[in-house]
């Protein structure tokens, strides 16, 4: 059999590239190490450069003219629009923050409103146990006016003994000194 070998498209477009960028490298090489190519291609960059520069504000003037927006328009409204959502974006999450705070406050006012639900509990109580404690104090204020009074009476009482023993004593030796003066008259009588 013959040895035939097949088209391949791939292996010829591959040879071609490579040729082709040899000669592209070798060209620029070339040129490159040129003075005069250098300097003309300055030169036109920079006319390139100042006729950009002038399309362009011919292109701002007559958008300007014609109400029409331009690229920078364009980009700025982009750019607004960016830190518009941004912006929303921040006070959006300020809103969840506050949000969350306001909750958590509310539950705060709940729990101290469940406390000082107790509190008035507890001073209702109190008014009441310091009504009963006032009417207790009214009592023993009575109670020790009235012990004052019984021991004011025990006194007189006491000194009253104390005085009704002295008479009896006094009695006691006057009838003994009766009995010596009678018994003194009976033997001086007799």
């Amino acid at each position: 059999m013959v040895d035939q070998k097949t088209f391949d498209p791939y292996d010829m477009f591959k040879k071609f590239s490579d040729q082709w960028e040899k000669q592209a490298n070798d060209f620029i090489k070339g040129s490159s190490n040129n003075p005069e190519f250098v300097s003309y291609s300055r030169l036109t960059s920079d006319t390139q450069a100042r006729y950009l520069e002038f399309f362009k504000k011919n292109q701002e003037f007559f958008a300007n003219q014609w109400n029409v927006p331009t690229k920078a328009d364009l980009s700025n409204v982009a750019k607004l629009a960016i830190q518009t959502e941004e912006k929303l974006d921040s006070l959006e999450e300020q809103l969840w923050k506050l949000q969350d705070s306001v909750d958590s406050s509310n539950k705060e006012m709940e729990s101290i409103t469940e406390v000082s639900r107790d509190i008035i509990k507890l001073v209702k109580q109190l008014k009441k146990e310091q009504t009963i404690s006032k009417k207790e104090l009214e009592e023993v204020k009575q109670l020790k006016s009235n012990l004052q009074e019984v021991k004011s009476e025990l006194a007189e009482i006491h000194s009253l003994k104390e005085e009704i023993l002295i008479l009896k004593e006094l009695m006691g030796k006057n009838i003994d000194t009766k009995a010596k003066q009678e018994q003194n008259l009976a033997v001086t009588s007799k």
